[in-house]
């Protein structure tokens, strides 16, 4: 099976400052079927880390987004400066929402958020053994809440749809088979 689409074109159709950029291309299929007008999405790379507390506690949010209705729980999370190392952005933004450093970082892979359409990548970390140092120095719009959970809590959680984002879900569900992984 041939897997290589090749881009013909690409014509931006709108650019909406740093954080959105949506372009038109021509793609040919392996094929030879041309699809003009393909909608390719282009927003920053990001991480999501799931912290974990010296005492076994996941440090979490109780938050609200504008894509979901209600109050979901949510791990750190933020966008990568540009050249900045996907690892240095988690541990940057787990001190600045969390005021939290960790002393084991375990990478759990980087995915890309739309096959079809691109969007940015998400690249997934388990921080582990984590101990507050500071207050946090958050510049996030939505409003949010700190909280420790039990491993069961989080698990319940998880099964519940509380994780009410798709690459949440995802990486604590990688984050509790890592951690039963390092724990046997």
């Amino acid at each position: 099976m041939d897997s290589n689409w090749q881009v013909s074109n690409k014509r931006v159709v709108l650019q909406s400052g740093k954080f959105l950029k949506v372009e038109y291309h021509t793609i040919t299929l392996p094929d030879g079927t041309v699809i003009p007008d393909w909608s390719w999405v282009i927003t920053p790379d990001f991480i999501n880390v799931v912290l974990v507390d010296a005492d076994g506690q996941f440090v979490l949010f109780k938050q609200s987004k504008y894509a979901y209705e209600g109050i979901g729980l949510a791990p750190v999370g933020g966008y990568i400066e540009p050249d900045e190392d996907p690892l240095e952005a988690a541990k940057r933004e787990v001190l600045e929402e969390t005021g939290y450093t960790a002393k084991n970082w375990h990478s759990l892979g980087s995915y890309i958020v739309d096959a079809n359409r691109g969007v940015a990548t998400a690249y997934t970390f388990l921080a582990t053994g984590a101990e507050k140092i500071a207050d946090p120095d958050a510049d996030d719009l939505e409003a949010q809440e700190l909280v420790l959970l039990a491993h069961d809590s989080v698990q319940k959680a998880l099964f519940n749809n509380e994780f009410p984002v798709l690459p949440w879900a995802n990486l604590v569900a990688l984050s509790l088979l890592k951690l039963q992984e390092l724990s046997e």
